[in-house]
């Protein structure tokens, strides 16, 4: 499941994702936590995932138009998963 707590050492850097949706955002925030603690940066990212930098950015921002399957790429590509749950059970 992703679910990686933000340090608050770069919550200040994020961008604002309070009017996206609320499951987007948490995905955006993960792997963009995880990128950057894993050392990488979004070009980087998309090499080893094999997406386009673009791709990268539009996950990290909560773009509802990603597709999955390069959602799945780069969340792989960070050693993340994906969980569905219930709405509610979380």
């Amino acid at each position: 499941m992703v679910e990686i707590p933000l340090p608050c050492a770069i919550a200040h850097v994020l961008p604002d994702l309070s009017n996206r949706d609320p499951t987007l955002a948490r995905v955006a925030a993960a792997v963009r936590a995880e990128r950057k603690r894993q050392g990488m940066d979004q070009p980087t990212l998309a090499l080893v995932a094999n997406v386009a930098v673009r791709s990268v950015s539009r996950i990290e921002n909560a773009h509802a138009t990603v597709r999955v399957d390069v959602l799945l790429r780069v969340l792989a590509a960070l050693g993340l998963d994906l969980d569905v749950q219930r709405r509610g059970q979380r």
